[in-house]
């Protein structure tokens, strides 16, 4: 979503997912991502927003983000330290 002075919006509420930094413990736990998975760019969410993994390859992981976040990226390959599940809990509230 743009708005008009060209500043992109999404329809999701990225401000309630936390910030975890790449090196933080909770990035680092609990990486086996699959394939459907949503996911979020832990270190600050309203860049990429909410994505769904497409492939997995070692650490690299392909997420679509179709362009929910402020950036604007639609797929991107990433580190899955990087990559921070959404949790259960939060699901309904974005």
């Amino acid at each position: 979503m743009s708005t008009q002075s060209g500043e992109h919006t999404s329809a999701y509420r990225l401000e309630l997912l936390p910030t975890v930094p790449a090196f933080h413990r909770r990035a680092l736990r609990d990486k086996e991502f699959r394939k459907g998975q949503l996911v979020y760019y832990g270190p600050h969410p309203s860049f990429y927003g909410i994505g769904e993994v497409k492939r997995v390859n070692g650490p690299n992981i392909a997420v679509d983000f179709r362009g929910t976040g402020s950036f604007d990226v639609h797929e991107e390959i990433m580190d899955q330290r990087y990559l921070i599940r959404i949790p259960k809990e939060k699901m309904e509230q974005l």
